[in-house]
């Protein structure tokens, strides 16, 4: 965040404007290109994910100049293997744009899935931190790499290295989902200036009162500026990802 601005970036759920057809779908497309053009970063929360040439072309729809919905970041399932996620990385390490995995969603239904063992001893979701951290380390050495992950603000085992995939995180969920600002300060402590953490329907409840709605923005984005900034001050010097 620059100046006085309460949003950094918004997230609509590409859902709620697919539900409505081919108008929905206008309006997300306005909506977009008004935010970015504002200056705010976009992440569609789409959670596509699939294999070749349809994550090409889910890529082709939301990623880069050329596509007619074009977003700063889009959310992805890793479902079929973050392997097949090619398409999608390519595309928007060109395009500077960035892919988050969801990798441990703040849902307790996720957890049969994402803590399941892929190896002898190893968590699916741990070995997707890993993965991630791979391919950042190839696409951008020594830098926070195009590719991050969904992280749900909760402490469960196993517990993750959010260092090593040198990567962001969006972190959903705060608000009416459970999820508190001390939640996201504790789970991120080891990296506070990696972490977005995002409201929707805690700061929609506030409106359609403009003023209301803007106080209520200001105010937790105020709270997230003030809490995370002290635990950066904190923050041990870390080794870049290699």
């Amino acid at each position: 965040m620059s100046g006085n601005r309460s949003v950094g970036l918004v997230k609509p759920q590409s859902a709620f404007y697919e539900r409505h057809g081919w108008r929905g779908m206008r309006s997300l497309t306005r909506l977009c290109a008004e935010a970015r053009s504002a200056g705010l970063l976009v992440i569609l929360d789409a959670k596509r994910g699939d294999v070749g040439s349809t994550n090409d072309a889910y890529g082709g729809a939301y990623l880069g100049k050329d596509a007619p919905i074009e977003v700063d970041a889009l959310t992805v399932h890793p479902y079929l293997g973050l392997a097949a996620m090619g398409a999608f990385v390519d595309r928007e390490h060109e395009a500077g744009s960035c892919l988050l995995v969801v990798t441990r969603s703040s849902n307790q239904e996720g957890r049969g899935v994402q803590a399941a063992e892929t190896k002898p001893g190893v968590a699916g979701e741990v070995d997707l931190l890993r993965q991630i951290g791979e391919i950042n380390a190839e696409l951008a050495p020594g830098r926070i790499g195009p590719v991050g992950a969904v992280i749900g603000p909760r402490e469960w085992e196993p517990p993750l290295d959010l260092l090593s995939p040198h990567g962001v995180f969006l972190a959903p969920g705060v608000g009416t989902q459970g999820a508190t600002v001390d939640d996201i300060v504790r789970v991120f402590a080891a990296c506070p200036d990696r972490v977005m953490p995002s409201a929707s329907r805690s700061l929609l409840s506030h409106g359609p009162d403009q003023k209301a709605l803007r106080d209520a923005v200001g105010s937790l984005a105020d709270e997230f500026c003030t809490r995370l900034a002290g635990a950066r001050s904190t923050q041990r010097p870390v080794t870049p990802c290699r």
